[in-house]
Protein backbone atom coordinates (compact mmCIF):
# COMPACT_ATOMS: atom_id res chain seq x y z
CA UNK A 1 0.00 0.00 0.00
CA UNK A 2 1.02 3.40 -1.07
CA UNK A 3 1.94 5.65 1.99
CA UNK A 4 2.73 9.53 2.76
CA UNK A 5 6.63 9.46 3.83
CA UNK A 6 8.06 12.23 5.10
CA UNK A 7 12.02 13.77 4.48
CA UNK A 8 13.26 15.93 7.08
CA UNK A 9 15.85 16.88 5.43
CA UNK A 10 13.85 18.78 2.76
CA UNK A 11 11.18 20.09 5.12
CA UNK A 12 11.65 24.04 5.58
CA UNK A 13 8.49 24.30 8.03
CA UNK A 14 6.48 26.17 4.92
CA UNK A 15 3.18 24.34 6.79
CA UNK A 16 1.77 24.59 2.65
CA UNK A 17 0.96 20.61 2.99
CA UNK A 18 -1.62 21.26 6.40
CA UNK A 19 -2.45 24.72 3.99
CA UNK A 20 -3.65 22.14 1.27
CA UNK A 21 -5.01 19.60 3.34
CA UNK A 22 -7.60 21.86 5.02
CA UNK A 23 -8.34 23.23 1.23
CA UNK A 24 -8.65 19.09 0.06
CA UNK A 25 -10.80 18.71 3.19
CA UNK A 26 -13.24 21.83 2.55
CA UNK A 27 -16.72 22.68 0.84
CA UNK A 28 -14.15 24.53 -1.44
CA UNK A 29 -11.55 22.05 -2.71
CA UNK A 30 -10.56 24.09 -6.18
CA UNK A 31 -10.63 27.50 -4.04
CA UNK A 32 -8.15 28.28 -1.73
CA UNK A 33 -9.68 31.76 -0.41
CA UNK A 34 -13.19 30.34 -0.22
CA UNK A 35 -11.80 27.44 1.70
CA UNK A 36 -9.88 29.78 4.37
CA UNK A 37 -12.93 32.52 4.09
CA UNK A 38 -15.68 30.73 4.00
CA UNK A 39 -18.05 28.31 6.31
CA UNK A 40 -16.10 26.04 8.98
CA UNK A 41 -12.70 25.42 8.18
CA UNK A 42 -11.61 21.42 8.59
CA UNK A 43 -9.05 20.48 11.01
CA UNK A 44 -5.61 19.80 8.61
CA UNK A 45 -4.86 15.88 8.69
CA UNK A 46 -1.11 16.86 8.23
CA UNK A 47 0.82 18.58 10.90
CA UNK A 48 3.93 20.19 10.99
CA UNK A 49 5.88 19.43 13.67
CA UNK A 50 9.53 21.79 14.40
CA UNK A 51 12.11 21.67 16.61
CA UNK A 52 14.58 23.66 14.75
CA UNK A 53 16.56 23.38 12.57
CA UNK A 54 14.41 20.14 12.19
CA UNK A 55 10.57 20.30 10.76
CA UNK A 56 8.78 17.61 8.89
CA UNK A 57 5.50 16.73 8.22
CA UNK A 58 3.38 14.11 10.37
CA UNK A 59 0.32 12.53 9.20
CA UNK A 60 -1.34 8.55 10.17
CA UNK A 61 1.28 6.09 9.36
CA UNK A 62 -1.91 3.98 8.54
CA UNK A 63 -0.51 1.13 10.27
CA UNK A 64 -0.94 -2.70 9.82
CA UNK A 65 -2.33 -3.19 13.04
CA UNK A 66 -4.00 -0.01 13.43
CA UNK A 67 -4.40 0.44 17.09
CA UNK A 68 -7.06 3.46 16.95
CA UNK A 69 -9.21 0.90 15.05
CA UNK A 70 -9.70 -1.17 17.82
CA UNK A 71 -9.98 1.60 19.92
CA UNK A 72 -13.04 2.97 18.15
CA UNK A 73 -16.39 2.53 20.26
CA UNK A 74 -18.42 2.89 16.87
CA UNK A 75 -16.31 1.33 13.91
CA UNK A 76 -15.97 4.84 12.57
CA UNK A 77 -12.31 4.46 12.55
CA UNK A 78 -11.80 0.85 10.07
CA UNK A 79 -9.34 0.16 6.98
CA UNK A 80 -10.92 0.48 3.72
CA UNK A 81 -10.74 -2.74 2.27
CA UNK A 82 -10.31 -1.10 -1.74
CA UNK A 83 -7.46 1.80 -0.54
CA UNK A 84 -6.03 -0.57 2.49
CA UNK A 85 -6.17 3.06 4.40
CA UNK A 86 -7.37 3.71 7.71
CA UNK A 87 -10.37 6.27 7.58
CA UNK A 88 -13.01 7.76 9.99
CA UNK A 89 -16.82 7.71 8.98
CA UNK A 90 -17.63 11.03 10.04
CA UNK A 91 -21.14 9.89 10.48
CA UNK A 92 -20.32 7.44 12.79
CA UNK A 93 -17.87 8.99 14.86
CA UNK A 94 -18.77 10.27 18.29
CA UNK A 95 -16.04 12.06 19.17
CA UNK A 96 -15.66 10.15 21.96
CA UNK A 97 -11.65 10.25 21.11
CA UNK A 98 -10.21 6.69 21.91
CA UNK A 99 -8.71 6.78 18.67
CA UNK A 100 -6.39 9.89 19.49
CA UNK A 101 -5.59 8.20 23.30
CA UNK A 102 -4.80 5.03 20.94
CA UNK A 103 -2.66 6.52 18.38
CA UNK A 104 0.99 5.94 19.28
CA UNK A 105 2.44 8.80 16.65
CA UNK A 106 -0.48 11.46 17.53
CA UNK A 107 -1.44 11.36 14.19
CA UNK A 108 -5.31 11.58 14.95
CA UNK A 109 -6.71 15.03 16.23
CA UNK A 110 -10.00 17.05 17.35
CA UNK A 111 -11.82 18.47 14.72
CA UNK A 112 -14.11 20.79 16.56
CA UNK A 113 -14.97 22.88 13.16
CA UNK A 114 -18.85 21.50 12.87
CA UNK A 115 -19.26 18.12 14.46
CA UNK A 116 -16.75 17.32 16.66
CA UNK A 117 -15.26 13.93 14.99
CA UNK A 118 -11.43 12.87 14.62
CA UNK A 119 -9.56 14.05 11.82
CA UNK A 120 -6.82 11.79 10.94
CA UNK A 121 -4.92 11.36 7.04
CA UNK A 122 -7.41 9.67 4.48
CA UNK A 123 -4.34 9.96 1.30
CA UNK A 124 -7.37 12.28 0.14
CA UNK A 125 -9.43 9.25 -0.88
CA UNK A 126 -11.72 11.50 -2.91
CA UNK A 127 -9.16 11.74 -5.25
CA UNK A 128 -7.06 9.83 -7.53
CA UNK A 129 -3.29 10.34 -7.68
CA UNK A 130 -1.19 11.72 -4.75
CA UNK A 131 -2.81 13.33 -1.71
CA UNK A 132 -2.80 17.08 -1.59
CA UNK A 133 -0.24 17.31 1.11
CA UNK A 134 2.38 15.81 -1.33
CA UNK A 135 1.31 17.36 -4.79
CA UNK A 136 1.89 20.86 -3.68
CA UNK A 137 4.86 20.67 -1.20
CA UNK A 138 7.38 23.09 -3.01
CA UNK A 139 10.41 21.06 -1.71
CA UNK A 140 9.34 17.50 -2.24
CA UNK A 141 9.97 16.88 1.53
CA UNK A 142 6.72 14.90 1.37
CA UNK A 143 6.03 11.46 -1.09
CA UNK A 144 3.71 9.02 -2.18
CA UNK A 145 5.07 5.52 -1.91
CA UNK A 146 5.35 2.12 -1.90
CA UNK A 147 7.71 0.87 0.48
CA UNK A 148 8.83 -2.46 2.52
Amino acid sequence: MKRVYAKEEACVGCRLCEVHCIVAHSKYPDNIIKAFRKGNRPAARVFVEENKPVSFALQCRHCEDAPCTRACITGAMHRDYHSGAVINDEERCVGCWTCIIACPYGAIRRDESGKKVAAKCDLCSAKEGEPACVANCPNDALVFEERQ
